[in-house]
């Protein structure tokens, strides 16, 4: 599964922004995605995640509420939809590609990795 996210980009903080991550390879339906980022100095951290199986959808406690995750198995993506973004949110977003659907917060439950699109909240 080769992933490329995008969307990333400046914006002030209270504002929104819409990440999306297209995938390509192997059947797309099949597998849990999950979105992640890491700020400068920081280790990478887990963000919000959606079910192959079921399409139910975790997030964490930092952006709960201000978080959405999607996808679209037609159109082979998930997007990330970030409203009231702060400034602590800045950060390199990345999207992965799970064959489980358990534990999605943990870093080591993915097999696939994309390339991660830049998110900078300015104060």
């Amino acid at each position: 599964v080769q992933l490329q996210a995008s969307g990333g980009g400046l914006v002030q903080a209270g504002g929104s922004l819409r990440l999306s991550c297209a995938a390509s390879g192997r059947t797309f339906s099949m597998y849990s995605m999950g979105w992640f980022r890491q700020a400068p100095g920081k280790e990478r951290e887990f963000v919000a995640a959606i079910t192959w199986s079921d399409d139910s959808t975790y997030t964490a406690d930092s952006v709960k509420g201000r978080a959405t995750i999607a996808r679209d198995n037609a159109k082979n993506t998930v997007s990330l939809q970030m409203n009231s973004l702060k400034p602590e949110d800045t950060a390199v977003y990345y999207c992965a590609a799970a064959s489980s659907d358990s534990r999605l917060y943990r870093l080591d439950q993915y097999d696939y990795w994309g390339q991660g699109t830049q998110v900078t909240v300015s104060s």
